[in-house]
């Protein structure tokens, strides 16, 4: 069955991966984005050439109307919505939080919890069976750094992320009755550019060696795993977070 697919963060690295290959499946997209229109462009295209259909739209996760918008507009150009990636998310340069100011702690506790929090309370209203939704599955990217830390890094983006499972595991009880199935994703060392914004673009060349597996992930390996939790063939998952992180 083709599904409606709303991806937040959806211009660059997991988030597009995600995309088109939801565009293969023969998936409509709904391409959010937050500054970069060209990238999103380019990801709407991805998707459409993979088989699917896409359209950008433009909003910024901390700002609640921007995300009712969205929905809004995905549900316009394609129906109800099926699936969700609550994907959007920033990491800030390596400092130790004893050198953190609160500017930067807000920035990151806005978009990668309030804002998670808020797409996910958006997906549960649009896709609960009792609120006229058809059900559905919410994909939460979290992220290694959940369960490690970040020290030295970030602990505030861990923290955020840690938050992401909490909302997950609670989110998953509540919704499992309204035909709406939630799971996290924890992404490992990945090669996208969220390292080069976080001041380390070599980071996960680096690290990557040190994995079990002895290299860093790509973002479609991301992607693949996003896709079948959103795929009816993980019809009884619910409530897992799972580690995409070559055994790290």
């Amino acid at each position: 069955m083709s599904k409606v697919i709303l991806i937040t963060g959806a211009s660059r690295g997991i988030g597009r991966s995600a995309a088109v290959l939801a565009g293969a499946r023969g998936w409509s997209v709904g391409v959010n984005y937050a500054s970069n229109a060209a990238a999103a462009d380019e990801t709407v295209a991805a998707v459409q050439a993979a088989g699917g259909k896409a359209i950008a739209i433009h909003g910024d996760v901390s700002d609640e109307a921007a995300i009712i918008a969205m929905f809004d507009a995905t549900e316009k150009a394609f129906g109800k919505i099926d699936g969700v990636v609550n994907n959007a998310g920033i990491v800030a340069p390596g400092s130790a939080l004893a050198d953190m100011d609160i500017a930067r702690m807000k920035r990151i506790f806005d978009i990668n919890v309030l804002g998670a929090y808020l797409c996910a309370r958006e997906a549960a209203r649009r896709m609960s069976s009792s609120r006229g939704g058809r059900g559905g599955s919410l994909v939460n990217v979290s992220s290694a750094a959940a369960r490690l830390g970040g020290a030295g890094e970030y602990v505030d983006y861990a923290g955020s992320k840690g938050a992401i499972d909490t909302l997950t595991i609670g989110l998953a009880k509540e919704l499992g009755r309204e035909g709406v199935r939630v799971n996290a994703i924890r992404p490992g060392l990945i090669e996208t550019d969220i390292h080069a914004s976080g001041g380390k673009p070599d980071r996960a060349q680096v690290l990557g060696v040190t994995t079990p597996i002895g290299r860093p992930g790509t973002a479609d390996e991301v992607g693949e795993s996003i896709v079948w939790l959103l795929s009816d063939a993980s019809s009884y998952v619910t409530g897992a977070l799972l580690d995409v992180a070559g055994g790290r």
